[in-house]
């Protein structure tokens, strides 16, 4: 018998966030609890391509495919930025560099 260990998986829109909850093997990849909590259901018209997506556990970054879940964890699933910061960062200084 395999024991089971609770996690969750969180994902966020710049206005809607969802966090489930789930209950799992002991030895569970995050890419697989990541598929299981088919967390697009919850964002209207939205994919996410798990496979491809980047993650994190408590904000650090992780590779989904091997890193073994831990009781507790929570799984964050990254959208794609927008915009590179260090692109946003250099416009901001640029235009502060412009008004003086």
């Amino acid at each position: 018998m395999t024991n089971k260990i609770k996690i969750e998986v969180a994902y966020a829109l710049a206005k809607q966030q969802k966090i489930v909850e789930l209950e799992v093997d002991e030895g569970t990849l995050a890419i697989d609890a990541a598929k299981a909590a088919n967390i697009a259901r919850f964002f209207d018209g939205l994919e996410i391509d798990i496979d491809a997506t980047k993650m994190g556990v408590f904000g650090k970054a992780i590779k989904p495919k091997s890193h073994i879940m831990q009781a507790g964890e929570r799984i964050e699933i990254y959208r794609p930025l927008l915009a590179d910061p260090k692109a946003n960062r250099k416009a901001r200084a640029d235009k502060a560099k412009a008004k003086k």
